[in-house]
């Protein structure tokens, strides 16, 4: 044990060949993609903090826009944007390819392809269409495609979720 590990209780870390590595294969180009062991897990708890809070602030800040005269369209791109940096920033703790297969997984499948459609939809009604109304609607769909999408995460929390909305409504 050298010096500075004694002293700092840091440990060298040191890439091995027994780590995953991963391609994307674009075309017929290649490129890394890089797996979230690659880095450290306080550098992973950093980025996920600073695109976590980007992405939260963005969603405040389109909502502050939501108030100003024609900010319809601002509070659509902001909260969009938001939420995929707050969607992206779970990369950060798992990995790219690790948080696409559980994006991926029959229990998140619906509300991972609602969420995904809800967010390309509002960017639709706001820049192509020039519909602020569906915009509206398709960030309240998001909102609760997010939800319900995070809710996947925590266990049991979906069935709490139902079973408190058919006691109110029964």
């Amino acid at each position: 044990m050298d010096h500075r590990q004694r002293t700092t209780g840091r440990r060298r870390r040191m890439r091995t060949s027994s780590q995953p590595t991963y391609y994307l294969v674009v075309g017929k180009s290649q490129s890394l993609v890089l797996d979230s062991s690659t880095l450290s897990f306080g550098t992973r708890v950093k980025w996920f903090a600073i695109c976590f809070a980007t992405g939260i602030f963005c969603s405040i800040l389109g909502t502050a826009f939501l108030w100003l005269p024609s900010g319809l369209k601002l509070f659509a791109v902001f909260y969009t944007i938001g939420n995929i940096a707050a969607l992206a920033s779970t990369c950060f703790l798992m990995g790219p390819v690790k948080q696409l297969k559980k994006m991926f997984e029959p229990t998140r499948l619906i509300a991972t392809i609602v969420m995904l459609l809800c967010l390309i939809f509002t960017l639709c009604a706001v820049f192509w269409w020039g519909k602020k109304g569906l915009a509206l609607l398709f960030c309240i769909l998001q909102f609760l495609a997010m939800t319900w999408y995070s809710l996947s995460y925590v266990p049991f929390a979906r069935d709490a979720v139902i079973k408190c909305f058919t006691s109110c409504l029964s």
